[in-house]
């Protein structure tokens, strides 16, 4: 057994026991590991909960043996404390969409360093006082599908996946337009595009990655981001 020292990306947690929970947390260095935390349900003041919510970014030294399911933190330290996300509703909101999207995205195991610094990135813009946020959501499902190992080249592409034979180009011209906008600005865009349009291509995304991830998972999230993207 190894003592490891790597940043983490907590993605859930489970109750386990009376006081203890089992958090799945995306290592930077280890990939997506499962860790037993006991006591940190306990009531007072010493309480380490709050290290435990989805997102938090960690610094950790965390107990690695290889082909042990569950192991163990030997040390954990808050390595990013957010200033907006946890107080704004929109913020939030789309902080819990990110996250279901890496839960039903990454697996036991997957290890990918970019990945990592990437969504830490997206983290910080989203955190940051000056993003848009109506675009946020969407480009956050486009740059992940590049480390996904499924993005299209283009707009054009992305539709052709989703569609058969029937379908025409020019039904979905604004929402094509609008993700080649996406693809060349990312979130850098800034440019008003209709909620109409901004709904649809969000539908599209979530089944696009429902035909990747080959599942027909329900999206708990998304009621809430809908409203944000009027």
């Amino acid at each position: 057994m190894k003592l490891i020292k790597t940043k983490g990306l907590v993605i859930s947690f489970l109750k386990y026991r009376e006081t203890s929970i089992i958090v799945r947390i995306f290592t930077r260095d280890l990939g997506l590991k499962s860790y037993i935390v006991n006591g940190v349900r306990s009531k007072g003041p010493k309480s380490k909960m709050a290290f435990y919510q989805p997102l938090t970014q960690l610094d950790l030294i965390v107990y690695d043996k290889e082909g042990t399911s569950l192991n163990r933190i030997s040390e954990v330290k808050l390595a990013k404390a957010y200033e907006r996300i946890p107080f704004d509703f929109q913020r939030s909101s789309i902080a819990m969409f990110m996250g279901e999207v890496l839960g039903k995205s990454i697996y036991e195991g997957y290890q990918n360093d970019e990945f990592y610094d990437f969504i830490a990135y997206s983290l910080e813009l989203l955190d940051d006082e000056s993003v848009v946020l109506v675009h946020f959501p969407l480009v956050f499902l486009w740059e992940s599908s590049k480390f996904l190992g499924f993005a299209p080249n283009d707009a054009i592409s992305f539709f052709n996946e989703l569609t058969d034979e029937s379908y025409h180009p020019g039904q979905m011209k604004a929402e094509m337009d609008y993700l080649d906008l996406l693809i060349e600005k990312s979130f850098a865009c800034t440019q008003k595009v209709h909620a109409m349009h901004r709904k649809k291509l969000l539908d599209h995304f979530l089944m696009f990655y429902s035909k990747h991830l080959e599942s027909s998972f329900e999206w708990k999230s998304v009621k809430v981001l809908r409203q944000l993207l009027e």
